[in-house]
């Protein structure tokens, strides 16, 4: 039952607007289990949420996507929880996760000018106790975003099998 759950879990992040009962028929079970499923995955707290891919490049107001890298100086108790923490509490922070590497922190802002995103840079986020240095970079364009191809061209624009 493991495997079907986990392909329900795929299911829903391609659309989770697909009704229960096609999910039911393509994994092969019932739709009072799909339901019961679906439940406990919301109430576990393993679905956080149900959101839209929006393509922002198509709208008239689109906003300026930010990724900044963080260091910060982790505390003796608790790491990097508690900074990381109070900066995803910033109503302009979308995204923030924990990295590997020459950085920290690794955080997704939006705002409407790169001027806004800045300003958070240099008034908010870089005057927090244990931020030692940022690196901020601008995203220009998004060609595929959660596995969605952002384009709109006409065509099947397959990847070739042989070189």
């Amino acid at each position: 039952m493991g495997e079907i759950m986990n392909e329900l879990l795929n299911l829903l992040k391609q659309n989770a607007l697909e009704s229960p009962g096609n999910l039911a028929k393509l994994l092969g079970i019932s739709v009072d289990e799909v339901k019961a499923q679906i439940a406990e995955y919301e109430k576990s707290g393993v679905i956080r949420a149900y959101q839209a891919v929006v393509n922002e490049e198509k709208l008239d107001a689109s906003l300026v996507t930010t990724v900044i890298e963080v260091k910060v100086t982790p505390e003796s108790e608790g790491g990097f929880d508690r900074i990381a923490d109070l900066i995803s509490r910033f109503p302009e922070v979308e995204s923030v996760y924990l990295m590997s590497g020459t950085f920290d922190l690794l955080l997704f802002i939006k705002g409407r000018t790169m001027h806004e995103a800045a300003g958070f840079v240099s008034e908010k986020l870089a005057t927090l106790p244990g931020v030692t240095s940022t690196a901020t970079h601008f995203m220009m364009k998004t060609y595929k975003q959660n596995g969605i191809l952002m384009h709109t061209g006409e065509g099947d624009e397959r990847l070739k099998v042989s070189p």
